[in-house]
């Protein structure tokens, strides 16, 4: 009988949580546009294979581009679920050229052009080299550490992209219009982190009473040239 009753008190207090966990909603916020799109250059000799037409999708909104590409999480051990995500190597580029994952996620990497591609990271988190393969081929990583990591093709210099493995699975992209929503955050004080690639970590503490939406609203400030400010939360 014990263990029935230890399951229901924690059924019961698990409930309990549920009921008095709360959104934290926010906004990114970003004055000038932070980084480039890049495409691979015309094909040199590390190219193999008939030629593929370059990536050419415009990014009608720089800074729309750029608040979708930042990245928002909580801090420390929380509730986490595995997943898995797809970047495919598509027109001699990598999509998307940023995914989030919880720690313990996996990541494919399809070939779906015509020419051989290679995935490599040199990034402390989780450093693997996939070699080279051809189209209708993949290769699955698991990422079992927190962290950033960056991603390459060896055979094309300047394919990029970047996964972002968060502690838990509280996380969240931001929208092109810089607002996110973390859901069912339980009461307490949270740290909440959020990353860019060109300017990095932005960290605040954000206080979540039971039943009702904290807000919290990240600043990304840069100077005219382009680069990023150093500033205390980072």
């Amino acid at each position: 009988m014990r263990p029935r009753i230890e399951r229901q008190i924690l059924a019961l207090f698990l409930s309990l949580m549920a009921v008095q966990a709360a959104d934290i909603q926010g906004l990114i916020v970003i004055k000038h546009k932070l980084t480039r799109r890049s495409v691979t250059a015309p094909a040199g000799s590390y190219q193999r294979g008939r030629a593929v037409e370059l990536d050419s999708a415009g990014v009608d909104d720089p800074l729309s581009y750029e608040r979708a590409h930042v990245a928002i999480y909580l801090d420390g051990e929380l509730s986490s679920a595995p997943s898995a995500a797809t970047i495919e190597q598509r027109n001699r580029a990598f999509f998307p050229d940023m995914v989030l994952i919880p720690a313990g996620s996996t990541v494919s990497f399809p070939n779906l052009d015509v020419i051989f591609h290679n995935v490599f990271s040199l990034s402390a988190p989780k450093t693997f080299d996939l070699g080279n393969y051809s189209r209708g081929q993949t290769r699955t990583v698991i990422f079992p550490k927190p962290g950033i990591v960056f991603v390459n093709c060896r055979l094309h210099p300047n394919m990029s992209a970047v996964i972002v493995v968060s502690p838990n699975s509280v996380a969240t992209m931001a929208g092109r219009d810089g607002r996110f929503v973390l859901p069912g955050v339980p009461p307490g004080r949270h740290m909440v982190v959020a990353w860019h690639k060109a300017a990095g970590f932005f960290r605040q503490s954000v206080q979540v009473g039971p039943g009702g939406a904290a807000n919290v609203q990240f600043f990304i400030p840069i100077e005219e040239g382009g680069r990023p400010q150093s500033v205390a939360q980072r």
